[in-house]
């Protein structure tokens, strides 16, 4: 969609500014979750089947993303692990449901456990977050074309109309 090949970069959404709960109400989610559904629909994207405990925790699969960012797998384990979100329902907020999305691009289980220990990953999803925040980032999905951030659902298709021009 953006022509380009982004660079993708984990952030904990709930430390931006304005972070926080994602929703104020059931019904605010219930609104939020049915657009979604909408796009994907439209999009031809088969239908979305949501975790129970959405939103879940996301620290553990930001931790691992970081990871897979420092070992060049970043695009893989973050496709497999919406794959896993919201085409199997799993829980990314579980050990468990990182790990076989881990396991789907080919990062060892057993790395992916002593990443998600370690104070260094942390760390540097910390670094990630509070550079996101220092570029004006308060919410995600968030594209960042130049000085200017494209943020929420249509982030990507803003995003590339700044870059068309």
């Amino acid at each position: 969609m953006l022509g380009v090949v982004p660079e993708f970069e984990p952030v904990l959404a709930a430390d931006l500014p304005g972070g926080g709960d994602a929703f104020r109400c059931a019904q605010e989610r219930e609104i939020f979750q049915a657009d979604l559904e909408r796009r994907a629909a439209a999009q031809g994207v088969q239908p979305l089947r949501w975790p129970a405990s959405w939103p879940g925790d996301p620290a553990p699969a930001m931790l691992v993303a970081t990871y897979a960012r420092q070992v060049g797998r970043i695009v893989a384990f973050s496709l497999a692990a919406f794959r896993q979100a919201f085409a199997a329902g799993r829980d990314l907020g579980e050990p468990e449901g990182v790990i076989v999305a881990a396991a789907a691009c080919e990062l060892h289980p057993a790395a992916v456990l002593k990443a998600m220990e370690m104070r260094s990953t942390r760390a540097k999803l910390d670094e990630a977050t509070r550079g996101a925040a220092a570029a004006g980032v308060t919410r995600v999905p968030a594209v960042r074309v130049g000085g200017e951030v494209f943020e929420g659902p249509d982030a990507p298709e803003l995003a590339a109309g700044a870059l068309a021009r």
